[in-house]
C-alpha cells in the first residue's frame, strides 16, 4: 500500500492537505481532504453579550468577514425581536449593498488570482508560472481588470463598514450609519475609480472569455471531476428566484427533484452534522436522506441549479445560455462552477447599480426594535455558499450556545468526492508523481473556492510535500516544492 500526501493545497484560502492511498496493484483505494485546524469559535464566543457576536465572528476569516458579520447580524436581529421583513428599508438595502460588494470582490479574487492561471496556462504549465504575477505578465489587461473589479467591491465595503476588512455596519435591529451623496457619487461618476457601469461591462467581458474558453476546452471542462450531487441554496420566498441575502432553503437532487423547501429558520429540524477522525471539518447532511444520500453542494453552481431565474436582466440572459450547456437539466459539472461564479458577479454588479441609484439608501431610518427573544438564526448565501449562524442567550443577553455551518463545510463531502475521482483518473497505475498530477487534484478542490482560512491563518513557509510510501510505510519517493 502506498500513501501520497499533498500538503498544503495551494491557491485556496487557508491550509489543508490531501492523502491518497494506492494498493499493490496501483489502484486508488481511497482519498481524503483533511482540514486539520481547530476552530473553536462556537465555544469561546459563549459568555459574550449577544451584541458582540457580529463583531467577534468576522474574525473567523480575513476573506469572509462581511459574510460572517451579516449572518450574525441577521441572527442578532431576531434576539431583539426584529425579523428580516421588519428591518427598515434603508437598513435592508445597506446590508444588501454591503453583501453584494462582498460577493463581487470575493468572486473576483478567486477567479483572477487563484483560478485563472489554471485556465490560461493549462494543467501542464510549470508550477512557478501558475500565479497572478504570470497572468499579469502575459495578459496585462485581464489582470488589471481583475484587480480593479476586486477593488470596486472592497471600496463598497469600506464606504459602508468603515474599512475593507473587519469593518462594522450592522447593529441589533439595523445599521449604525447611512450612505452619503458623496459616497454614492464615488461609485457612479467614474472619476476616481471605474464606475458601476464599467463593472457591468467588464463582468460581461469576462463571461465572454469563459464561454470562449469552454468552446475550446469543452471535453475537459465538461468531464473533469463531474459527478451527480444534490444542490442547496436560498431562493426567493415568493418566486424561487436567485436570492443571496434572505429566502427559503431549497435543495434538489442531481436530476432536479426537489428534496427540501423550508423556511431558513427551520434548518435545525432538517440537518445533521457527521464527523470523521481525520478532519476537523464536519459533514452536514439532510437528516431525512441520511449521511450517504443527504449531502449537498453549495455555492455558485448550486445556486444556478436551485433558482428558477435570476432577477436581473443581463445575468438572466447568461443563466439561460449557461443552462443550455446541460440541456436545461441540473448541471453537475464541477468546472462549470467558475462559469456560474462569473454570472453571479454580473448579477451582483447589476444589483449594486440598482441600489446605488436608490435614494432610500441615504435615509436616516436605520434601527427597529421588537420584543426580545433568546434564540436567533441568520442564514445568507456567502460567496462560497450557504452560511448558517445560530445563537442562544440567557435572559441577560449572554450567549449560551452557538452553532455555525460555514459554506466550505457544506462542500466537504463534495470536495472529497472530487479528490477521489480525480485521483482515480490520474494516479492509477502511475509509478511516479508528476507536477501536473498534483495540480489536477488541487484544481478539483480549487473549483469550490474553499475558505479554509475560516479555521486558521498559516504563518511562515508553506511547502508542498508529496511522499510515496511502500507497503510497510517506508518513504520511497518524495518531492518538495
Amino acid at each position: 500500500m502506498r500513501k501520497i500526501i499533498i500538503e498544503p493545497i495551494t491557491r485556496v484560502e487557508g491550509h489543508g492537505k490531501v492523502t491518497i492511498k494506492i494498493d499493490e496493484n496501483g489502484k486508488v483505494v481511497n482519498a481524503y481532504l483533511h482540514i486539520v485546524e481547530f476552530r473553536g469559535f462556537e465555544k469561546f464566543i459563549q459568555g459574550h453579550p449577544y451584541w458582540e457576536a457580529p463583531v467577534l465572528v468576522q474574525r473567523l476569516c480575513g476573506i469572509c468577514p462581511v459574510s460572517h458579520h451579516l449572518a450574525a447580524a441577521k441572527a442578532i436581529d431576531q434576539l431583539v425581536g426584529v425579523d428580516p421583513e421588519n428591518l427598515s428599508p434603508t437598513a435592508t438595502k445597506l446590508r444588501r449593498l454591503l453583501h453584494y460588494g462582498q460577493v463581487f470582490q470575493s468572486h473576483a479574487l478567486h477567479f483572477f488570482y487563484l483560478a485563472s492561471p489554471d485556465l490560461l496556462f493549462g494543467i501542464n504549465a510549470p508550477a512557478e508560472k501558475r500565479n497572478i504575477v504570470a497572468v499579469a505578465a502575459e495578459n496585462r489587461e485581464l489582470a488589471k481588470k481583475g484587480i480593479l473589479m476586486r477593488k470596486f467591491g472592497q471600496e463598497i465595503i469600506k464606504a459602508i463598514a468603515g474599512k475593507k476588512i473587519h469593518g462594522i455596519m450592522a447593529v441589533p435591529g439595523g445599521v449604525h450609519k447611512t450612505f452619503s451623496k458623496e459616497e454614492r457619487a464615488y461609485f457612479l461618476d467614474g472619476i476616481q475609480i471605474p464606475n458601476i457601469d464599467t463593472m457591468i461591462e467588464w463582468s460581461k467581458e469576462i463571461i465572454d472569455f469563459i464561454k470562449s474558453y469552454h468552446q475550446q476546452n469543452s471535453d475537459w471542462i465538461n468531464n473533469f471531476a463531474t459527478y451527480p450531487s444534490n444542490h442547496l441554496s436560498l431562493v426567493n420566498k415568493e418566486n424561487g428566484a436567485m436570492e443571496l441575502y434572505d429566502g427559503r432553503l431549497r435543495s434538489i437532487d442531481f436530476a432536479g427533484n426537489e428534496l427540501l423547501n423550508i423556511e431558513d429558520i427551520e434548518y435545525k429540524y432538517h440537518f445533521k452534522e457527521a464527523v470523521e477522525p481525520w478532519s476537523y471539518l464536519k459533514f452536514p447532511y439532510m437528516s431525512k436522506y441520511g449521511r450517504k444520500d443527504g449531502w449537498n453542494r453549495v455555492g455558485p453552481l448550486a445556486r444556478l441549479n436551485t433558482c428558477t431565474f435570476i432577477p436581473t436582466p443581463l445575468a438572466e440572459i447568461e443563466r439561460q445560455l449557461f443552462k443550455q450547456q446541460s440541456n436545461n437539466l441540473v448541471n453537475n459539472m464541477t468546472m462549470h462552477t467558475h462559469w456560474a461564479r462569473l454570472i453571479e458577479m454580473l448579477h451582483c454588479a447589476e444589483l449594486m447599480k440598482e441600489l446605488l441609484l436608490d435614494d432610500e439608501l441615504m435615509s436616516d431610518d436605520l434601527v427597529r426594535e421588537g420584543i426580545p427573544r433568546t434564540k436567533g438564526i441568520g442564514i445568507i448565501e456567502a460567496p462560497r455558499g450557504t452560511l448558517i449562524h445560530e445563537y442562544h442567550t440567557d435572559n441577560n443577553g449572554i450567549i449560551t450556545k452557538c452553532n455555525l455551518i460555514v459554506s466550505t463545510t457544506h462542500n466537504n463531502e463534495a470536495m472529497n468526492k472530487a479528490v477521489k475521482q480525480v485521483a482515480e483518473d490520474v494516479l492509477t497505475d502511475v509509478p511516479e508523481i508528476t507536477e501536473p498530477m498534483l495540480n489536477q487534484i488541487e484544481i478539483a478542490i480549487r473549483a469550490y473556492d474553499p475558505c479554509l482560512s475560516c479555521a486558521t491563518h498559516a504563518l511562515g513557509e508553506m511547502p508542498l510535500i508529496v511522499q510515496i510510501e511502500d507497503k510497510d510505510g517506508n518513504i520511497i519517493d518524495e518531492k518538495i516544492r
